[in-house]
């Protein structure tokens, strides 16, 4: 019986190659989804426009669709930090202390599993960058369209 077989390589680990992704986020990537809030879901849609994994850095837009009548939708750039060495799940930012940061990260499950150890100064942020999670804390800036 004919098994299917997919010849296409994987990129080239660690490659710098302009083109060439590794990951999800890159410059230009969209994702589509619904936020909820106090009971209503509103339809957004968040576009990368730069993305440095290197310096852990993205920013971007979101659009949010009838969060309000005045502004049916709303378009919010934001700056991003991917959780990393350089900007740990302790952001210190925000008006944010290590309560506020824990009960922030718990709403993602899998956050779980670093629940624990997140604010230790030992925190291996190696392996969590090997494992391909991605956790950004992000601020926006409002603009209505």
């Amino acid at each position: 019986m004919p098994v299917r077989v997919d010849i296409t390589p994987p990129p080239p680990a660690n490659s710098k190659q302009p083109g060439v992704t590794k990951s999800l986020l890159y410059n230009g990537s969209k994702f589509q989804g619904f936020q909820k809030s106090k009971g209503n879901s509103y339809e957004v849609e968040v576009v990368l426009q730069h993305v440095d994994e290197e310096n852990s850095y993205l920013c971007g837009y979101l659009q949010i669709n009838g969060l309000t009548d005045e502004y049916p939708r709303l378009k919010t750039f934001f700056d991003g930090e991917i959780i990393s060495q350089k900007y740990p799940f302790l952001t210190r930012k925000w008006d944010a202390d290590e309560d506020v940061d824990r009960k922030h990260w718990s709403k993602f499950s899998l956050f779980s599993q670093y629940a624990k150890t997140f604010n230790s100064d030992t925190f291996n942020y190696k392996a969590l960058a090997e494992t391909g999670l991605r956790f950004y804390a992000v601020e926006g800036t409002f603009s209505g369209t």
